[in-house]
C-alpha cells in the first residue's frame, strides 16, 4: 500500500460563498419551496464568479437536515439541473443536522484534497416554515426506553438549558448580554453594508402582497435591549434561562460555496478568499449538545500543530448564547472579545440550521480580507444529538498591506 506524505495533499481554496437573506419561518419566504432558495444561492454564487465555466464543476453536495417534500429528492443532483448546470455535473445530499453545509464543504474539501475533484459547490438549505424541526422524525424508542439519552437530549432548547446547570457562572445576565451585542453587531455591520455585500436577491411571493425582492435578513431586531430580554419566557424550562431573545430563531434560507484546488483557482483565475488548514468534528453527550465545538475545535488545533492562541478571528454559530459562551470560557476568550463574530450572528439573522455553517465561512472571509494581520481564523458550531464541527481557516491575504 503507497503511502503519501501529508505535505502532498492538494491545497483547497474557498473560491467565493453567498447566501440569500434569511427569513423568520414561513414569513418572507411563506410562498416560496426550499429547493427554489438553493438554486438561487447558487446562481448567485456563479453569476459572482462568471470567469467559471459550468462545465469544470466536478461534483455538488447540498444539505439540508429535513430530506423531504421540497427538500428531498436528492437537492444536490436536483438543485443543480434547476439551476441550470450541465446534466453531466453529479451532485448529492448531506445530512449533518445545522452541520449539513459545514459537512458538504469539508467532504467535497477531501475529495479536492486528494485529487479526486478540482472544483466543486457546496450548500446547504433549510426551509423550517415548511419543515418544522422534528417534522416527520420517528426516532428509535430505545432512545428513551433504554436510557441511551435523556429526553433533553431531542429538544435543543433543553440541551441549552443543561449546560447553564453545568456552568452556573454562565448566567442568564450573560447569556442576555451577548446576545444583545449579537443584535447590535449585526446592525451596526447593516449600516456599515458588509452584510448585503453576501446577500443574493431573492424573489419572495406574498399572499397579501404579492411577488417582492428579498435583500436583507429578515429576523434581525436591532431595537433588543437587555430590559426587553430580562422580560422574556423562558419556554424550555420554568424559570429557566434559555430564551428566544438569547437563543437564534426558526428560518428559512440557504448558502452556496465555490471550492477548488488552489491551483485550479489560480488557473481560471477565480478568486481566493480563504485556505483550509483542517477540519474536525467531535461527540459529546446529547443531553449538552451545545459543548460540541469544544471538543471539535481542540481536536482540529491539535491536527493542525496549532493552539488556539494561533486563532485571530472567530465564527461561531450563535444557537444559543450559553453555547457560545461555554465555548469562549473553555478555551479563556471574554464574552466580549472583538475577534468573535464581529459582523453579529445566528441570533440576530437567524439559524436556517443545515445552511449556516456557510455563512460562517463567508463572514470569515470579509474577516481575512479586513485584517491581513490574522493569519488563523476558525469557524465552529454545535450539532444536534451531541455533536460540534470545527473548520480551521487561513488568510490568504495574510502579510499583505490592507
Amino acid at each position: 500500500m503507497s503511502t503519501h506524505s501529508r505535505d502532498l495533499l492538494t491545497s483547497v481554496v474557498l473560491v467565493d460563498a453567498v447566501r440569500t437573506p434569511f427569513g423568520k419561518a414561513g414569513s418572507l419566504y411563506a410562498g416560496t419551496r426550499a429547493d427554489d432558495l438553493m438554486v438561487r444561492a447558487m446562481r448567485g454564487l456563479l453569476e459572482r464568479n462568471p470567469q467559471l465555466p459550468l462545465d469544470h464543476i466536478d461534483d455538488v453536495a447540498i444539505a439540508a437536515a429535513t430530506q423531504t417534500g421540497d427538500q428531498g429528492m436528492n437537492l444536490g443532483r436536483s438543485a443543480s439541473l434547476l439551476a441550470g448546470l450541465p446534466n453531466t455535473v453529479p451532485g448529492y445530499s448531506v445530512d449533518r443536522w445545522c452541520a449539513g453545509a459545514m459537512t458538504s464543504v469539508t467532504t467535497l474539501a477531501a475529495s479536492i484534497a486528494m485529487g479526486a475533484n478540482e472544483i466543486a459547490i457546496a450548500g446547504g438549505v433549510e426551509h423550517m416554515g415548511n419543515h418544522p424541526i422534528g417534522d416527520g422524525l420517528d426516532p428509535n424508542p430505545r432512545f428513551l426506553a433504554e436510557r441511551i439519552v435523556e429526553q433533553d437530549a431531542l429538544a435543543m432548547g433543553a440541551t441549552a438549558e443543561r449546560l447553564h446547570d453545568r456552568f452556573p457562572h454562565l448566567t442568564k445576565e450573560r447569556s442576555d448580554a451577548f446576545a444583545l451585542a449579537s443584535q447590535m453587531k449585526t446592525a451596526q455591520a447593516y449600516k456599515d453594508g458588509k452584510i448585503q455585500r453576501d446577500l443574493i436577491p431573492t424573489a419572495a411571493r406574498s399572499a397579501e402582497l404579492g411577488w417582492g425582492i428579498a435583500t436583507v435578513d429578515e429576523p434581525p431586531r436591532p431595537t433588543t435591549t437587555l430590559e426587553g430580554l430580562a422580560t422574556l419566557k423562558t419556554p424550555f424550562r420554568a424559570a429557566g434561562r434559555v430564551t428566544a431573545g438569547n437563543s437564534s430563531g426558526l428560518n428559512d434560507g440557504a448558502t452556496a460555496a465555490l471550492l477548488a484546488s488552489e491551483e485550479k483557482a489560480i488557473a481560471l483565475g477565480l478568486p481566493v478568499k480563504a485556505r483550509l488548514v483542517t477540519f474536525a468534528f467531535a461527540g459529546v453527550e446529547p443531553e449538552v449538545m451545545g459543548y460540541g465545538p469544544v471538543p471539535a475545535t481542540i481536536k482540529a488545533l491539535a491536527k493542525a500543530g496549532l493552539s488556539i492562541e494561533d486563532i485571530g478571528a472567530f465564527e461561531v454559530n450563535e444557537a444559543f448564547a450559553i453555547q457560545v459562551l461555554a465555548f469562549l470560557d473553555h478555551f479563556g476568550i471574554a464574552d466580549d472579545d472583538p475577534r468573535v463574530n464581529p459582523f453579529g450572528g445566528a441570533i440576530a439573522v437567524g439559524h436556517p440550521l443545515a445552511s449556516s455553517g456557510i455563512r460562517l465561512m463567508l463572514n470569515l472571509a470579509r474577516t481575512f480580507e479586513e485584517k491581513p494581520d490574522v493569519r488563523y481564523g476558525i469557524t465552529t458550531m454545535c450539532i444536534g444529538l451531541g455533536m460540534g464541527g470545527t473548520v480551521i481557516w487561513e488568510n490568504p491575504h495574510f502579510g499583505k498591506k490592507a
